[in-house]
């Protein structure tokens, strides 16, 4: 079964909650581009959402500004969090659009205080 035959047939995609924006880490993209576990709620969000999506990668794809203000954000995340730089930047990125993060990366547990959180897998 593909993505697009998934999509909406999830059980997690109801539980989505009516945001406007959503930061998809490296592990959504993945998921939607090599169609694991997860892609269909990826593709519902592509389809539901039409405002853009940022992607938490910073020397990938990006279609967010990385700027002073955003490094030193990542920075204080890193600091105080074990996670990643590039989570870091994810995390930064949601809280200061009000977004929610698309992750099925463990990482995330630790910052769900911090950052709303839609899991693409049960961790």
């Amino acid at each position: 079964m593909t993505r697009k035959e998934r999509s909406g047939s999830s059980s997690s995609s109801k539980e989505i909650a009516e945001r406007a924006l959503y930061v998809l880490d490296s592990y959504a993209l993945f998921a939607y581009f090599k169609d694991k576990e997860g892609a269909g709620i990826v593709t519902d969000l592509i389809r539901r959402t039409a405002r853009c999506l940022f992607v938490s990668q910073p020397r990938q794809l990006t279609l967010g500004k990385i700027d002073r203000q955003r490094v030193l954000a990542a920075a204080h995340i890193k600091a105080r969090y074990p996670v990643s730089y590039a989570d870091a930047f994810a995390i930064a990125l949601a809280n200061e659009l009000g977004a929610t993060v698309v992750t099925g990366d463990p990482e995330f547990k630790e910052v769900e205080s911090v950052v709303a959180v839609l899991w693409l897998r049960q961790v």
